[in-house]
């Protein structure tokens, strides 16, 4: 949904300048522009946009609320803490398709059936909307986007003469399916995201909210009704493809996060099994599915707990990404006797992991297929350690 060329843009938001007092003419039209998937993660789920045209006027402009900028200090910290500030950018649209022909990436445009005043309340909203004061606004990449942005601005405008009609949508589908069908569960983008999200995006998702969506704002927009004379007709009048290239699928990467963990995993349990087998204890292995799960699991509850994010948090990841697992990860570096309690903790994640499968069964949350190779050498190590460490514990 995102462009990474926002610097061109934002030079191309300072040389054109339109005045807001302008008075379309009759031949202007108001659409909505959706775009097709790219091959970066932040494009996998296409974008949306609004065009304003006046062949009269010679005005052909994009606005566009999919820009961020790296540079916003503390840009990082405040996209962890859920404070993300997108803005809208405003520039010639020939720069904006000239973008997404590079890249190879289909355009669609819906021309929508408003009258002359309709046409220039859209323009002056959008106008007053990309002034340096009002263009930045609070993101949220499931209810607040580029993709719910032009619908919500056409409620805003058209009131009660608009009706968004979704009876033609699947509407058995949460909000997580909906992502996890945008982007292929084989990759690190998708495991990083099922990883830090928690089970509000298994709800099932309302048909309006489908609409964070680029794909499915197009539908809605296309079955929408608008009142005319007392008569409800399409809200769109035409529809037309600015762009006609193939639509790009999710890849699979080489280096797959399953086949990586798959490789982990089997180094694992081959491992417990020579330390079955020679009666020892392999520390080192040890030390690093304690840390590394532990930490990862610390990363997850600051989340939950400092971030304003509301996917990030019941997050049941934690089940298995144990934060305690960071503290005993040292203790497990002894060669010395152990405590009491360790061997009790072990025999408790044990637990935790065989809750895992429940939760997912019962889709009380769903996750990424990618961890299944880690959830079985966590759960073969756990086994092992309890087993191992019971002649030991003082």
């Amino acid at each position: 949904m995102l462009k990474k060329y926002y610097f061109i843009i934002y030079f191309l938001l300072f040389t054109y300048s339109v005045k807001a007092q302008i008075n379309l003419s009759v031949y202007s039209e108001i659409s909505l522009v959706t775009a097709g998937p790219g091959e970066e993660l932040y494009e996998a789920f296409g974008h949306s946009a609004i065009r304003i045209k006046d062949p009269v006027l010679q005005l052909d402009l994009i606005y566009n609320y999919g820009i961020f900028d790296f540079n916003r200090p503390n840009f990082y910290t405040n996209f962890a803490k859920g404070n993300m500030i997108y803005s809208l950018a405003r520039y010639d649209f020939k720069y904006f398709l000239a973008s997404y022909k590079r890249d190879k990436r289909w355009v669609k445009q819906q021309v929508l059936n408003l009258t002359q005043q309709e046409k220039q309340d859209f323009f002056q909203y959008l106008e007053n909307n990309a002034l340096p004061k009002n263009k930045d606004y609070l993101y949220d990449p499931y209810f607040n986007n580029c993709a719910t942005k032009p619908r919500d601005i056409t409620k805003s405008i058209l009131e009660d003469d608009v009706i968004f009609n979704n009876k033609n949508l699947n509407k058995d589908l949460s909000f997580r399916e909906l992502t996890n069908n945008e982007i292929h569960w084989n990759t690190w983008g998708s495991l990083g995201l099922n990883l830090v999200v928690g089970n509000k995006l298994d709800q099932k998702a309302t048909p309006e909210e489908y609409q964070f969506l680029p794909d499915y704002s197009l539908k809605a927009f296309n079955y929408a009704k608008i009142n005319r004379n007392k008569k409800w007709v399409d809200l769109v009048i035409k529809e037309e493809i600015l762009l006609n290239f193939k639509e790009k699928k999710p890849k699979i990467e080489t280096l797959s996060p399953f086949l990586i963990l798959s490789i982990i995993s089997i180094l694992g349990i081959w491992l417990t099994y020579r330390d079955l087998k020679h009666n020892k204890r392999t520390r080192l292995l040890d030390f690093s599915l304690f840390f590394i799960t532990g930490l990862i699991g610390l990363f997850l509850v600051l989340l939950w707990l400092f971030s304003t994010h509301e996917i990030v948090q019941n997050n049941f990841n934690i089940l298995w990404l144990v934060p305690l697992n960071l503290v005993v990860s040292f203790f497990l570096l002894k060669k010395k006797s152990l405590h009491k309690w360790i061997l009790y903790y072990i025999l408790f994640l044990v637990l935790l992991v065989l809750t895992i499968p429940v939760l997912w069964f019962l889709k009380i949350q769903v996750f990424p297929p990618a961890i299944v190779p880690i959830l079985m050498i966590l759960l073969i190590r756990y086994i092992f350690l309890s087993k191992k460490l019971l002649p030991s514990i003082k």
